[in-house]
């Protein structure tokens, strides 16, 4: 185990004096430093937004990309070099609107990344405009009449298609919070964990309304169970239930494929093929000649 402090840089934070995101940079810090990682082991990658400024104000590679186009750049950086833990911090509005179908192609793929999701229910950077997983009904700056599209339930539809660690956190509750973002690293495969994380500027309910409704996953629920997973999510009244839903460590990852070819040489440091090389792979492409 190395120290949380590591991780410390002197970067001014930019968010709102008292807002939840303040407890998901400790839990991120003290899992990876329960984890014995230090910075050089770690890649964290964001798009835009107010999740998206969370690896500014950590000590460890990281790289902040477009709005909505995290999990690509995560993906390949993953690939380059897959002995660095690669993790993505990100809004819903980012991953889930902008970057939805990144998200949806990752759930086939299966790399060996984790997706943090700070899920506020607005676009909390641009004051407060309705999101993917606004509840209907509920008026916003930009929905003066109220949201008419259903939310989105992201954590069902990775349930759905077997993401293998879907699970949910409170970030309010940063110690348990940050026992699930450790399960998540090291769980193999593609982990997304959704972190209920309140908008204290342009949310319409004060913290204690979501202290009172956050609840743990009951103790009988089996995570290996896909059905009794998505039968939880897709409870209306389950929304804010946290922990881990579903887990499946029977997924072939991301990259397998290639690693058995070719062995695992970290490409990144690796050395261009000779053109020998490279005309014999570009052979493979080539198409039988007509008969």
């Amino acid at each position: 185990m190395t120290s949380p402090d590591l991780f410390n840089n002197h970067v001014a934070i930019q968010w709102c004096p008292g807002c939840p995101n303040f407890g998901i940079l400790t839990a991120v810090k003290k899992a990876l430093a329960g984890l014995g990682l230090k910075p050089h082991d770690v890649c964290l990658v964001s798009g835009i937004g107010q999740a998206a400024k969370l690896p500014h104000y950590l000590q460890c590679h990281f790289f902040n990309g477009l709005h909505g186009r995290a999990i690509p750049a995560a993906l390949g950086i993953h690939a380059a070099n897959p002995q660095l833990t690669t993790l993505v911090t990100t809004g819903e509005g980012d991953c889930y609107g902008e970057g939805g179908n990144h998200l949806l192609h990752a759930f086939r793929r299966n790399p060996h990344i984790t997706v943090i999701v700070h899920n506020n229910e607005i676009y909390a950077l641009t004051k407060g405009q309705g999101s993917p997983t606004t509840p209907a009904g509920e008026i916003r700056s930009l929905h003066v009449q109220g949201v008419e599209a259903s939310p989105l339930n992201m954590l069902a539809v990775a349930v759905a298609h077997r993401c293998p660690f879907v699970a949910r956190g409170f970030a309010l509750d940063p110690d348990a919070l940050t026992t699930l973002i450790m399960e998540a690293v090291q769980w193999p495969g593609l982990a997304l964990v959704e972190v209920i994380q309140p908008c204290i500027t342009w949310g319409r309910h004060p913290l204690d309304w979501y202290r009172e409704r956050v609840r743990p996953i009951p103790q009988t629920h089996d995570p290996t169970d896909q059905e009794a997973a998505l039968s939880l999510l897709l409870k209306e009244e389950n929304r804010f239930m946290v922990g881990c839903f579903y887990k499946n460590d029977t997924r072939t990852l991301f990259g397998a494929r290639f690693r058995q070819r070719f062995g695992d040489a970290t490409l990144a440091l690796s050395a261009f093929p000779s053109p020998e090389r490279t005309l014999e792979l570009l052979q493979e492409f080539r198409p039988a000649p007509c008969t």
